[in-house]
């Protein structure tokens, strides 16, 4: 086996109004230690998290950046300490914002973060599921304290702003799955049609105020809001349509305060960030092992299904470009996944 490998990446942010000017750079290949499997990339998504981290990139930063967190791929080989995965074996995941992302033909990460990769699935469809999924699952199970059993959601509603999106794609069959009622957010008859299809109850449009749309559904409030696109845009609509003593999860920051009707409320408001257990190497960071795997299950069973939306081949310097120009326009539906091999 060769050990060298194509790795796809950019040497500076540049126009940060364009997608990143990927090249194809011949790397030495990694070899796992300790908990790392090195897997064979079969296919990646792409995520606004990819090309913020060349947002943040100094100017004068000429260092070799590799981004890419969702992989679906097949484990190589394995270091010393991993006792979870073995040669040959499927797998998809997120990796993390702290090591180099999946954009190459092989990669390196940490076990305690991979799942088998349902077996129902191709590895397109596999590619589009790790980030968006655990994202879901950790915001609506860990942060907002959601039971996974209906009998206990019996009569509850969940407000997801940005249903048909990638994180909103999935967040709206897993929250049906746990038996909450969905108002999902969507303003084009397209996002509309995807947000239902996926799970959605309801939808409104993110662009008008929220409660008075809610009303008109003869929902007087939401007892669990998840949002995922700007913060501060939605912060008086959340404050208004959240009931006393709910909950709201957002993945962007607040920049501004905090709504004051919250307090009002004693409503509680948190974030989720699925990097945080592994850049902290947090005591619990296995359960993103655990997690993947019950999402695989579901996705076996039909419970939940992939949200990719377009898939695109090879994985090189062009496709890739193209893939993140439509992500940064802000109109795609689901998830972009582009399937290997890896090319210059």
């Amino acid at each position: 086996m060769t050990s060298k490998m194509i790795a796809l990446g950019f040497y500076k942010p540049g126009n940060t109004e364009q997608p990143p000017e990927f090249e194809a750079v011949e790397l030495d290949k990694p070899e796992p230690k300790g908990h790392d499997l090195l897997v064979e990339v079969k296919a990646v998504s792409v995520n606004p998290t990819d090309y913020k981290t060349r947002d943040s990139k100094k100017p004068d930063d000429d260092s070799l950046t590799i981004v890419g967190r969702d992989v679906a791929g097949v484990v190589v080989s394995v270091g010393s300490e991993c006792s979870l995965f073995k040669e040959g074996d499927e797998v998809f995941y997120a990796g993390t914002n702290v090591r180099e992302g999946g954009h190459s033909e092989f990669h390196l990460v940490d076990e305690r973060i991979v799942g088998h990769k349902p077996k129902n699935l191709n590895f397109a469809q596999a590619a589009a599921l790790p980030l968006t999924g655990l994202t879901a699952m950790e915001a609506l199970f860990v942060r907002l304290g959601i039971s996974k059993n209906p009998l206990d959601n019996e009569g509850k509603n969940i407000l997801i702003i940005g249903a048909a999106g990638g994180v909103g794609s999935i967040a709206t069959q897993i929250a049906k799955l746990a038996g909450l009622n969905v108002i999902g957010t969507a303003s084009r008859q397209e996002t509309i049609e995807w947000a239902k299809d996926h799970g959605a109850h309801h939808t409104i449009n993110h662009h008008q105020e929220l409660l008075p749309q809610l009303k008109e559904l003869d929902i007087d409030g939401v007892d669990y809001i998840f949002c995922l696109t700007n913060t501060d845009d939605h912060m008086a609509g959340m404050a208004d349509a959240i009931r006393p003593q709910g909950k709201i999860c957002s993945i962007l920051p607040a920049f501004e305060p905090l709504a004051p009707a919250l307090f009002g409320k004693s409503v509680t408001f948190v974030y989720e960030l699925m990097y945080t257990r592994s850049m902290f190497q947090t005591e619990d960071m296995i359960e993103q092992h655990q997690l993947l795997n019950e999402l695989s299950e579901w996705a076996d069973s039909g419970k939940v299904q992939s949200t990719l939306n377009e898939t695109m081949a090879p994985i090189n310097p062009e496709n890739l470009k193209e893939a993140y120009g439509k992500l940064m326009s802000g109109k795609t539906i689901g998830k972009i996944v582009l399937e290997g091999p890896v090319e210059k």
